[in-house]
């Protein structure tokens, strides 16, 4: 299987995958970073959100995208866009794929403790990213260097998976307040690490309860930064495409399609932009052209037979009114009670066939 995702070709894509919408802020960080590349966006939303799943799990689930993007869309690199899946699942994805290159997300805790002034910094993440070895690592790899308080964010991922807006505040004002006090005095948190890749959707809530002074650190720079540095080394690195009029353009410049909230089977690619396919010249050759011709012609030509025929029936009617004896009106309380006897056939009528259309 890791032949498969052997990258031999720049046209081939970067797949990335998370349990929901997450991983799209680092999705948007790789687009920026890399312009000419293609992607495929994973989003294994039946399964969501894996930061409230267990490691053997998470594990299984990571191995089956894994597996389903390489034999399915052939990608050349793999960014795993998801905390929980890094902590629980990368090294056993790099074991299976060791030709592949990989790149996963960690909380960003060497990039705060450079950016803190007060020393102080705490560490918003999922269970089972704050409880993992690997987390621990780092963690103890940095010990004296800066004082974190790490907070466990039972539900929060969840609640923006749903864009539960209530839900979302209320979680935010209960961890951040579980931290301790924000600010840039002395003893404060003056820097938030965002340990999760659905974090960075919801700032604008966390500012309410941390204020302006603090800092948000995110991995979707970092992570972009790094996949460039090693598809660089790999080679397969996206190009611009020439087109026939001399011009340079960018093969990348839609936006990717967002996958529907469905299971694994909903991968959603970029598009691509190429040279037209048989079916669509065949489509749009000469012959099929003059054909539609004629069937318009064909259409206005009859519907020209049928206005003529339909003003000279209408100049008949008319003569035959002005010919014909002026008929003495109905009283208008008849007339009332026969359109109120049509009235409520028509309307049940249009109603039944309303939900033909």
């Amino acid at each position: 299987m890791a032949a498969v995702g052997n990258p031999t070709s720049a046209d081939q894509p970067i797949g990335v995958f998370d349990s929901g919408v997450g991983g799209l802020s680092i999705l948007n960080a790789l687009r920026e970073e890399l312009p000419h590349e293609h992607f495929v966006y994973f989003a294994d939303t039946a399964h969501a959100p894996y930061g409230e799943r267990g490691d053997a799990f998470v594990g299984e689930r990571s191995a089956t995208v894994a597996r389903y993007l390489l034999a399915q869309h052939r990608i050349k690199a793999l960014v795993v866009a998801c905390n929980t899946a890094t902590a629980a699942a990368i090294h056993q994805l790099r074991a299976e794929h060791p030709a592949l290159p990989m790149v996963g997300v960690e909380p960003a805790l060497k990039p705060a403790v450079a950016q803190s002034r007060t020393g102080h910094i705490a560490v918003l993440a999922t269970r089972v990213t704050v409880e993992s070895r690997k987390f621990e690592a780092l963690h103890a790899s940095l010990a004296g260097q800066a004082s974190f308080g790490v907070v466990p964010c039972d539900g929060l991922a969840g609640a923006i998976e749903r864009s539960d807006q209530p839900r979302i505040a209320a979680l935010c004002e209960q961890y951040l307040a579980a931290a301790g006090q924000f600010g840039d005095q002395p003893g404060q948190f003056d820097t938030l690490v965002l340990g999760c890749t659905h974090y960075p959707f919801i700032t604008d809530v966390m500012r309410r309860f941390t204020g302006d002074a603090v800092r948000f650190i995110d991995t979707g720079a970092p992570v972009a930064q790094q996949t460039r540095r090693l598809l660089a080394q790999a080679g397969p690195l996206g190009q611009l495409r020439a087109q026939g009029d001399g011009d340079v353009h960018d093969a990348q410049q839609r936006r990717p399609r967002i996958p529907r909230r469905r299971s694994l089977a909903m991968a959603g690619p970029t598009r691509r932009h190429g040279p037209p396919s048989r079916r669509r010249q065949r489509r749009n050759g000469l012959i099929p052209r003059m054909r539609r011709g004629l069937l318009v012609a064909w259409l206005l030509a009859t519907f020209c037979v049928a206005g003529h025929a339909a003003c000279d029936t209408g100049l008949a009617e008319a003569h035959a009114c002005q010919a014909a004896p002026q008929a003495r009106p109905r009283p208008r309380a008849r007339r009332v009670r026969a359109m109120a006897g049509l009235a409520g056939p028509l309307h049940r009528g249009a109603a039944a066939a309303s939900p033909i259309h």
